[in-house]
């Protein structure tokens, strides 16, 4: 048996108070907690004051907690010494801090990153960095246990908007959700005369992720595919212009592994002809572009929509997620409701009649005063986050000028070691004139008399994460056949990426000694080391 003396004990043999903190379980055994005396060193955010419903004590903090059993002598005593149950607001900032303390400790025995040993530690292309800042605030988020999308999504979804300078940020679970939420918002009857409507044509590039251009297809839309080349890997401004067809009505590409492609020549396009402009900025969180005659600014600021993921390979992570940003609040309310099952209402959840007018709406063909949380104006989706993912979100927000750096200083530190070989044996990337990437990844492109395929397996068999350009060219890949679809021009550029095109990591888990042993392996495989 395990009696409060015993617990106080455990606080280091210094004075402390215990605390009986609830009834006892059905095994008998009382919730105890020890508090001792909150020195200079303790944070504010993890100190108990009697606000708290302590009793009697000046500013405490949680020393240990445990499970006791407690003879019915003990718990009287602490009773009548005013060491009771505490009230539940205490109780939960208790548990908090305790959350906290254990996150804390998990990251620092379980997760922290292990030294590099080159040919034995692994060199992926991508993955998540992250501190025990996030694992404590996914722990708050978890003690919530809202679980759906509540005050941390909220918080996110300001802070994302802010940090891009748009007026509206709305979180989806994927990046490929946000690419399916801009583009059909664009078909919504709410835009009249502006929507997409079955048979538009859409400007777009077949080297690329698939979900930029599924959503085009899923909306009966005509995806027109513009070749892209290196070094760039972006589409030329002479084959977008040329691309323009009586039917065309938008624009969707992606800034290829955060290589922002010409926006100045993009947007141009777009004024000229009335198109709509969607940037898929899913690879391209922190890259910025200076347009002519202008400031820098992010990726993802341009488009009348843009979009962007969150899954661990990207810039920064939730697990799962993803966004869409516009200044446009017409387009916001369209995607907020394709976002939440396509209803009319945009309360949040859990906070119902927001708007004051919930039975006071008329619908042609419903009652009237229908309630208009079950009224429906889009064929819509639930594709919400968890406010765990967004509480994680937050705290990567916060370290993304610090993932940008790292990413540009991985690329440089390539690039360079890799000079010897480019122009011969491959080519090394550049940027879009006017572009400041942030990275997504290295990406070359070998000369025609190179193997790739041996490569690949050389680079694997030592350890080198390597991926392709995603699809390569989506016209050859088998979910596409028979898809209805305009091929502006040959994609030489396209089909030399399927062929000789793959690409290395330079994300922020990744340092000096990462990129000099991958060039290393390279140099010695060419000849060159």
């Amino acid at each position: 048996m395990l009696h409060l003396g015993s617990m106080l004990a455990l606080a280091d043999r210094a004075p402390g108070l215990g605390v009986i903190m609830g009834a006892p379980d059905a095994a008998g055994a009382y919730p105890v907690l020890v508090l001792k005396k909150a020195d200079a060193h303790t944070p504010v955010e993890e100190r108990l004051t009697p606000q708290d419903g302590l009793p009697g004590q000046d500013h405490m903090r949680v020393d240990a907690y445990a499970c006791c059993r407690l003879s019915a002598a003990e718990a009287e005593d602490a009773a009548r010494e005013g060491k009771g149950v505490l009230p539940a607001q205490a109780m939960d900032k208790i548990f908090r801090i305790l959350g906290r303390s254990a996150a804390r400790g998990a990251f620092e025995a379980v997760h922290r990153p292990r030294p590099f040993v080159p040919g034995v530690s692994p060199v992926p292309v991508s993955g998540k960095c992250w501190g025990p800042e996030e694992m404590e605030s996914l722990t708050d988020a978890a003690l919530d246990f809202w679980l759906t999308t509540g005050r941390f999504n909220e918080a996110f979804e300001s802070a994302f908007a802010r940090v891009l300078g748009r007026k509206h940020a709305l979180t989806v679970n994927s990046g490929s959700s946000a690419n399916l939420v801009a583009m059909t918002a664009l078909c919504s009857p709410r835009l009249g005369q502006r929507r997409l409507r079955p048979g538009d044509e859409v400007i777009t590039v077949a080297a690329g992720f698939p979900t930029t251009v599924a959503p085009i297809v899923q909306n009966g839309l005509v995806p027109v595919f513009v070749d892209v080349t290196p070094p760039t890997y972006n589409a030329l401004p002479e084959r977008l212009s040329e691309a323009v067809g009586p039917r065309t009505r938008a624009i969707f590409m992606a800034h290829t592994l955060g290589n922002p492609f010409d926006i100045d020549a993009v947007q141009a396009i777009a004024r000229a002809h009335d198109l709509w402009f969607i940037e898929d900025a899913c690879d391209a969180l922190g890259s910025r572009y200076t347009p002519r005659g202008g400031a820098s600014r992010m990726c993802g600021s341009f488009g009348h929509l843009a979009t962007f993921s969150f899954y661990p390979a990207h810039h920064i992570t939730m697990g799962e997620g993803g966004a869409v940003v516009c200044d446009d609040p017409q387009l916001y309310r369209i995607a907020l409701s394709l976002r939440d099952w396509g209803r009319d209402c945009w309360c949040a959840p859990g906070r119902d009649d927001s708007c004051k007018r919930r039975y006071e709406w008329n619908f042609p063909l419903l009652p009237q005063g229908y309630d208009h949380k079950y009224v429906y104006s889009h064929l819509g989706y639930n594709l919400k986050i968890t406010d765990m993912q967004a509480a994680v979100g937050l705290r990567q927000l916060e370290r993304l000028d610090g993932f940008v750096r790292a990413r540009q200083r991985n690329f440089a530190c390539l690039h360079a070691a890799l000079s010897p070989l480019d122009g011969q044996e491959l080519t090394l990337p550049q940027a879009t004139p006017g572009g400041d990437p942030a990275w997504f990844g290295f990406l070359l492109t070998l000369a025609p008399q190179v193997d790739r395929t041996a490569l690949l397996r050389r680079l694997n068999a030592k350890n080198i994460g390597t991926r392709l350009l995603f699809a390569g060219n989506m016209l050859r890949q088998p979910c596409f056949e028979g898809v209805r679809c305009r091929q502006a021009g040959d994609l030489t550029g396209t089909d030399l990426i399927l062929r000789q095109t793959f690409w290395l990591g330079c994300y922020p888990g990744l340092g000096q000694a990462q990129m000099e042993y991958m060039a290393d392996v390279l140099l010695k495989y060419f000849h060159k080391g």
